[in-house]
This record gives structure tokens, C-alpha cells and sequence, in this order.
């Protein structure tokens, strides 16, 4: 938190006048990181009635991974509840909903399938788990270009979605 104060010129106290404590500080930062994640993820789903599924399913996992890429600090921080319970802060809790409801937006108009939720989940996995391999893991030890990693974020997810969207369920 000095480290955030000294930056934007203010005492390492400042943000306290205006908060009660560092998690409602972080919880602020969250809501607005998954405000921003969400207005991505429906601006990528606008091309869902193009009627080219694998463009879509792309171009969703793009906003997902590059939102990742270019705010990792704060991606970081909204996926661990030990930093932020967003669970206590409803607003916060309500914008990772809205992301989420954007990801089976995506799911449900890809698949004819019943199953939206388990297949979410398997969206949602090869997402974050690309994220967190270019952010922290091997991937991003070995590229460290921001346009590397985009690179193979977009053949990975190229190769996931064609997969996905080989079988008979797609609508």
C-alpha cells in the first residue's frame, strides 16, 4: 500500500481516509477489474451472431487472457479470496458475476448441449489456466514479450477452440 500511495503522490495514510481497511481498498480494485474483464468478455461475445463459433470462442478467450496479460497485478488479486473475500463486498461479488454470466453467455451459444455449466467451467479453466501459466508459470519464463505470449495465447486457444467445437453439439 506505500508502494501505491508513493506512486500516485499521496501519504501511504491517504487511501485510509477514504477507506477502512487495505481489503476494502482491494476490494474496490477488484469490482472495478471485473467491471472491466466483463465489459471485454461482452464486447468479444458481440460477434456471437456472426455464425463463426471458433472466431467467437477465440476472441472471448483473447479478452480473458489478454485483460491477464496487460493488468496482471490486479488478475492476480481478484482470484485470491485470502487477499480479498469478495464474498464480503457485494459489489464486487456481483461484477465477477456479471464476468462469469458473460462466459456462459459464450458457452450456451457455442454448444446445444444442456451442460452450460460443466462446459463453462472447462472454458473458464483453459482461460485462467493459460493466463496463470503466461503470467507465473514456464510459458511466461519462456517468452517474456508481451507480444509472445500473446501470440501463443491466441495459436493455444485456437487449437482449444477448434477442438471444442468439432463435436456435433455446437450449435
Amino acid at each position: 500500500m506505500r508502494e501505491v500511495a508513493r506512486r500516485i503522490g499521496v501519504t501511504h495514510q491517504a487511501p485510509y481516509h477514504h477507506f477502512p481497511d487495505r481489503e476494502s481498498i482491494l476490494a474496490e480494485l477488484v469490482t472495478r477489474g471485473f467491471q472491466d474483464m466483463g465489459a471485454r468478455l461482452a464486447r468479444a461475445n458481440e460477434s456471437l451472431s456472426d455464425g463463426a463459433p471458433v472466431a467467437s470462442a477465440i476472441a472471448s478467450g483473447e479478452a480473458y487472457v489478454g485483460y491477464a496479460l496487460e493488468h496482471p497485478g490486479l488478475f492476480r488479486v481478484m482470484f485470491r479470496p485470502d487477499l480479498c473475500d469478495a464474498s464480503r463486498f457485494p459489489l464486487a461479488w456481483q461484477a465477477g458475476d456479471n464476468a462469469y454470466r458473460q462466459l456462459v453467455r459464450l458457452v450456451a451459444s457455442l454448444h446445444a448441449t444442456g451442460d452450460t455449466d460443466a462446459l463453462s467451467h472447462v472454458y473458464w479453466a483453459q482461460v485462467h489456466g493459460l493466463a496463470g501459466l503466461l503470467l507465473d508459470g514456464p510459458l511466461g519464463l519462456s517468452l517474456p514479450d508481451i507480444v509472445q505470449r500473446r501470440a501463443l495465447a491466441r495459436q493455444a486457444l485456437t487449437v482449444f477452440a477448434r477442438h471444442m467445437l468439432n463435436g456435433s453439439d455446437v450449435t
